[in-house]
């Protein structure tokens, strides 16, 4: 029995075990319904896109994947719903982080607070590319997408700074390594998917090989393809971190009707 005023650590020792699905312990359902959904949200548009023909089969755009119907309303929702999951995941993350420091001080509060701010922002980023059509409303659209790919590369490397001032108590060394892989890899990526598509001259999703700007948009596809499953891999790594984690909200009544 804890003792009154007893400080009790985030990561209980007896917690292991009471579940039979490691997915389902603590609040890992979180970032595991958020890798689940957003890699879904690709690869069905993904697939009603091109038995539709309305896009190449190689590499194309995640967007052009999205912009026509029947796609563009599945893409819209599901991108909007791991918006959301994507927050969720963001600031149980920063609860966690916050908990954590208050027992080690391993960097300063509004470190944690800047990430959390970043990552939100690449969320309503996600949100404008779901919201408005990249046919319909391209300059919001490319904008939106510029936000949440930007955000969500800053966000990551702020993540593994993070992990690596936490380690060894807080993040194993092993996990560090395999942050800083995808965050440097959603990096570098990202770098050409941005030059690419600055180049390319016109709007299209119906791309040809031999066509102009042709190679420029292949180059930017395949990058944001990495860049995007970079994220969802990047969050497996939060798996293991919230089985051990349970997030309680209280209410508290003050005055009477």
């Amino acid at each position: 029995m804890p003792i009154a005023g007893e400080r009790q650590p985030l990561i209980p020792r007896g917690a292991r075990g009471r579940m039979p699905c490691v997915f389902t312990r603590g609040v890992a359902f979180i970032p595991t319904l958020l890798v689940c959904w957003s890699s879904a949200a690709f690869i069905i548009s993904y697939v009603i896109a091109v038995l539709c023909g309305h896009v190449e089969p190689l590499f194309p755009y995640i967007s052009d994947t999205g912009a026509k119907p029947p796609e563009s309303g599945i893409f819209g929702f599901m991108i909007n719903v791991s918006a959301f999951l994507g927050a969720a995941t963001m600031y149980t993350k920063y609860l966690i982080i916050k908990t954590q420091n208050e027992v080690t001080n391993f960097i300063p509060p509004y470190f944690n607070f800047i990430t959390l701010i970043v990552g939100l922002l690449g969320c309503v980023g996600m949100g404008i590319v779901a919201s408005f059509q990249e046919l319909a409303v391209p300059a919001v659209h490319d904008g939106g997408a510029l936000v949440a790919f930007l955000s969500g590369v800053l966000y990551i490397v702020l993540q593994t700074v993070i992990s690596y001032k936490s380690r060894p108590q807080w993040c194993t060394p092993c996990i560090c390594h395999i942050r800083l892989a995808l965050s440097l890899t959603s990096f570098v990526a990202a770098i050409p998917m941005i030059a690419c598509a600055s180049l390319i001259s016109i709007t299209k999703i119906d791309w040809n090989p031999g066509e102009k700007d042709y190679m420029y948009h292949f180059v930017s596809a395949i990058c944001e393809w990495i860049v995007a499953f970079g994220f969802v891999f990047y969050f497996l790594t939060f798996i293991k971190e919230f089985q051990r984690v349970t997030v309680r909200i209280s209410t508290e009544m003050h005055d009477s009707i």
